[in-house]
């Protein structure tokens, strides 16, 4: 029991860190809170992310850079140029360390308004402190786990976030039903999204990127949401009426690329 216990809370934790600060703070700005906040919430980001920890500054560049672009070549995760979600997510993966590291260069307009905390994201993001995360994980499964099978859901804890990244950026561009018509694939895919915290509304999302509730028809509950607004109630945070914009460049042929070149597999 302890098992499937620590499993569903660290499913359900890591993504909502991912979704409420990743996502709707820093990439979306849909909301602003003060520094004293932001570090907490990057803290609680690192204990319930894990092993799997991304940099929100890191994480909300690619993010506006995928609403910018998304389903085109400057997209960093789009299923149209990648066989399979594993190589779309290494793809990802090696563009994430490459703007966290500084290995590209990144104009000012994408990294407006991001919570930067260098000392601390280095700490977090450091192959030893991701390592104890995973010797955690082993032990605690070595120390609980009841049965055999239930090893087969360690491996997910190693790459929580990650996982959580591929539903999303995969399934969510291919399977799912549409509320509206945008100029991508992105979809919905599930009418009650109870297991990404309403992430899974993903085409209503792209439709309404600055929206923090995600969910649009009665039956589509954004969980995240509901604390959105129970944060604000205490004045946590502060949601804005106008979030940052994210749009294309009016001449995209002057703007730097940010993704590595990809490959289009032709069919045979």
């Amino acid at each position: 029991m302890e098992i499937l216990i620590f499993f569903v809370a660290h499913w359900y934790l890591s993504l909502w860190t991912q979704t409420f600060f990743d996502h709707r703070y820093a990439a979306h700005q849909m909301f602003t809170m003060s520094k004293g906040w932001e570090r907490f919430f990057q803290v609680i980001s690192w204990v319930f992310q894990g092993s799997s920890y991304v940099s929100a500054y890191a994480y909300a560049i690619l993010h506006r850079y995928h609403h910018a672009y998304a389903d085109t070549e400057k997209d960093p995760h789009s299923p149209k140029y990648d066989s399979n979600p594993f190589k779309m997510m290494w793809r990802t993966k090696e563009l994430y360390s490459d703007i966290f590291y500084g290995r590209v260069e990144v104009e000012d307009k994408w990294k407006q308004d991001l919570p930067e905390w260098v000392s601390f994201e280095k700490f977090a993001d450091s192959w030893p402190i991701r390592i104890l995360w995973g010797l955690f994980y082993i032990w605690f499964y070595v120390e609980f786990a009841e049965f055999w099978w239930m090893y087969l859901l360690l491996p997910i804890h190693f790459i929580m976030g990650p996982f959580h990244g591929a539903i999303i950026n995969w399934m969510a561009h291919k399977y799912g039903y549409v509320n509206f018509k945008v100029g991508d694939t992105s979809k919905n895919i599930m009418p009650v999204d109870i297991f990404m915290l309403g992430e899974g509304y993903h085409n209503n999302h792209h439709k309404f990127g600055g929206r923090p509730n995600f969910g649009v028809k009665w039956h589509e509950i954004d969980p995240v949401y509901i604390t959105i607004k129970v944060l604000s109630a205490f004045n946590i945070i502060k949601l804005k009426s106008q979030p940052v914009k994210i749009e294309p460049d009016a001449q995209p042929a002057k703007t730097k690329p940010l993704t590595r070149p990809v490959e289009v597999e032709q069919e045979a």
